[in-house]
């Protein structure tokens, strides 16, 4: 499925194909970025019985020392069998520490630019993917759904085998489910 733009507008259709896909394919755990928990309490109602995996921004990704998401929004999800994570981002990281102070790109940025070629959804979905299972919130050795966004809301979603960071580029984009032609 392409969407015409990107962004919030594809959110509801890319949670529904995401939940309809792993239904299909008996995946039990869908990786999902949010940052204020409301792409995530969309999502669960659609996916019962499927275990959701939250990835936040890392603290201070907006304001020095902010998290985004709110601690009832975080207390509410985990009484919900969601699993959040909030950690540096894996094509972030110290990478973006040395292009910020010196310039030029570093592999995390190499990695990230390249995966933009298919939307910053695609990046993002990847990187999730990679973080949870680094963080042990999903499964190793199985196929997972990850959903990343453009901004707000969600407008990708994969069917990935994702490795751990050490291993990252033997992970495996097995579908692109849905994203935006245009980004």
């Amino acid at each position: 499925m392409l969407f015409t733009e990107k962004g919030p507008s594809g959110t509801g259709a890319t949670l529904e194909a995401a939940a309809a896909r792993a239904k299909e394919l008996k995946i039990n755990h869908i990786a999902v970025a949010s940052n204020t928990g409301e792409t995530v309490k969309r999502l669960l109602p659609l996916a019962p019985g499927i275990h959701v995996a939250c990835i936040t921004h890392h603290t201070g990704f907006r304001k020095p020392g902010e998290q985004e998401m709110s601690r009832q929004v975080r207390e509410e999800l985990s009484s919900s069998g969601v699993s959040i994570l909030t950690t540096t981002h894996l094509l972030g990281g110290i990478d973006r520490a040395a292009e910020n102070k010196f310039g030029g790109t570093y592999p995390g940025g190499l990695i990230a630019h390249t995966l933009r070629m298919l939307g910053q959804g695609t990046k993002v979905a990847v990187e999730i993917a990679v973080m949870a299972l680094d963080a042990g919130i999903i499964p190793y050795g199985e196929d997972i759904i990850a959903i990343g966004g453009s901004g707000r809301g969600a407008d990708t979603a994969l069917v990935i085998r994702p490795e751990h960071a050490k291993n990252f580029f033997d992970s495996k984009i097995k579908e692109i489910i849905c994203k935006p032609r245009e980004f």
